[in-house]
């Protein structure tokens, strides 16, 4: 490991209605000054979608952070362990009088803090399941399963952490959504250069799939200058690739468990992120097959099946079925170092990162851009 270092890591934070309410980023630096140089060079390409909650992990919080023009929508976290340090405590009052919200992280429950302007709190649900005497809007941190998140959730405002990652999602050998057979109808159509009349059948078959694509094609995002009204005007006008990248990431919004949001936020980020590394180990046109391959390293939690069984209705190029289902080939790697992003720990990022020769400066640009669109996507 470099001596000098800053790589980001995140995990979402999640109301009692499973929708994304925060993004905790956690900043791994080995001094203050380089997490500040590394936070100025991101400020371009901050997240703006939802709240931010920035963790610089083992470094004690000084006022010497101050110095960094804070988005809006980012709170600090001050570690319960660091309130005794005297940087920290001077940074605390320094916030105290401007009225800057801050965030109370690893929060055992019992221990007393400043009185400050704490928005939010982390609470290690390993030590305290209760929220009572934690400041702000209570987030239990730490949880383990998807059980134990639901029981959180009857105290806590939501809950911050990759539990949903860790079980597939219940009921998922059920008759899948109707929309889900379709969309894998079409998918495999556009593979085989189907006549767009032929797609048009299809569309006008599922009503809710059709409004869909009408209304994103619709949307102010696509920058359109006309209505697009009709089916075969919408295949026409988006073409057979891109409306391939749509309905695979439509493939992922299958499923109506209230986990969704988050779970697609994961599949998204993960694809957005592959995709911008691309540029940087393989031709452009294998860009598209990388993000196919992060988006859907998901499907095992969202079927609850093997991935060789969950992808076999698709047909793939073999590096991404290689990727996911022998966790080999050329983009086996990658997927490694997105899948590394998520962990609390930075010893598998910065180690994966190292031996693929990507800079830390590209790894978190890459993350965040790849955050922001995920997260504008699900909104």
């Amino acid at each position: 490991m470099n001596t000098a270092f800053a790589y980001l890591t995140r995990e979402p934070a999640l109301n009692r209605r499973f929708q994304i309410t925060a993004n905790r980023l956690c900043l791994h630096a080995s001094t203050t000054e380089q997490a500040l140089q590394t936070l100025t060079a991101l400020t371009p390409h901050w997240p703006q979608s939802h709240a931010v909650l920035l963790s610089l992990m083992r470094l004690p919080p000084s006022i010497k952070l101050l110095s960094w023009a804070w988005p809006e929508n980012t709170f600090l976290e001050i570690p319960q362990q660091a309130l005794t340090i005297p940087a920290t405590q001077q940074l605390i009052a320094h916030c105290v009088q401007q009225e800057t919200p801050l965030c109370l992280a690893w929060y055992d429950g019992v221990s007393p803090y400043p009185d400050a302007p704490w928005r939010f709190s982390l609470v290690d649900w390993r030590k305290c399941q209760s929220p009572d005497a934690a400041p702000g809007v209570a987030l239990a941190w730490g949880v383990p399963s998807r059980a134990a998140a639901q029981t959180a959730l009857h105290h806590f405002a939501g809950v911050c952490g990759w539990f949903f990652l860790k079980e597939a999602l219940p009921n998922t050998q059920c008759e899948p959504a109707p929309a889900r057979t379709t969309v894998l109808h079409l998918i495999a159509l556009l593979q085989q250069d189907a006549e767009i009349a032929e797609l048009e059948k299809v569309l006008k078959r599922d009503v809710a799939l059709g409004y869909r694509l009408l209304r994103y094609l619709n949307s102010p995002a696509m920058g359109l200058r006309m209505e697009i009204t009709s089916f075969r005007h919408a295949v026409s006008i988006l073409g057979y690739r891109p409306l391939l990248r749509w309905l695979s990431v439509l493939l992922v919004h299958s499923h109506d468990h209230p986990e969704m949001p988050a779970l697609s936020q994961t599949a998204l980020t993960r694809a957005r992120y592959l995709e911008r590394l691309a540029a940087e180990f393989f031709d452009a046109d294998e860009a598209e097959a990388l993000f196919l391959c992060g988006l859907f390293s998901i499907l095992p939690q969202l079927t609850g099946e093997p991935p060789e069984v969950s992808l076999e209705p698709l047909t793939l190029p073999e590096a991404v079925k290689a990727a996911l289902i022998q966790r080999d080939g050329p983009y086996a790697p990658l997927l490694a170092l997105a899948e590394a992003s998520e962990s609390a720990s930075p010893a598998r990022l910065i180690a994966q990162a190292e031996s693929l020769g990507v800079a830390s400066a590209m790894h978190n640009q890459a993350l965040l851009e790849a955050l922001e669109f995920a997260d504008q996507i699900n909104q």
